[in-house]
């Protein structure tokens, strides 16, 4: 049978065992075999998170710990850390995002779920429409702290 057209993958449906098929960048599914490549949602993104708060955070404390007293500096260096940990290939996104972000996402491997413009701290959006899928961002400071954020449709 002939490829896909780009941006779509045949899936196998675990309730049915009928073949479907999954637009790659919406994750939206449709069970007619694609045609036309998969058409991008370019008002959603979705991304996931590693948040490092500091004591100057608009709500200095996480699920981690009721009281973060570290400094603007530290957390910039703790989260420089973890960045090159993935860069490197050492460890992955989704592993040091579960057991060391301050956001709640973390429970996610830091996935934030698709979003729109105006749902997210105006540093966060900017830099998340900004990158290309698969793309892992520079430290981006928000009130909330300091993030890396990787995009992931």
């Amino acid at each position: 049978m002939a490829s896909l057209p780009e941006g779509w993958e045949q899936k196998t449906s675990r309730s049915t065992g009928q073949d479907y098929f999954l637009n790659l960048y919406t994750k939206e599914s449709q069970w007619e075999r694609p045609t036309k490549p998969a058409e991008r949602n370019t008002d959603k993104v979705q991304a996931s998170h590693l948040l490092v708060k500091h004591r100057e955070s608009r709500r200095p404390a996480s699920w981690r710990s009721d009281n973060i007293t570290r400094s603007k500096e530290e957390a910039l260096q703790i989260l420089q850390g973890y960045r090159e940990q993935i860069a490197s290939g050492e460890s992955s996104f989704e592993k040091l995002a579960s057991q060391f972000s301050d956001c709640s996402s973390a429970k996610k491997g830091g996935d934030l779920g698709p979003f729109g413009r105006g749902q997210m701290q105006k540093p966060f959006e900017d830099a998340t429409f900004s990158m290309q899928v698969g793309e892992l961002s520079e430290p981006i400071w928000t009130d909330s702290g300091v993030h890396i954020i990787l995009r992931t449709a």
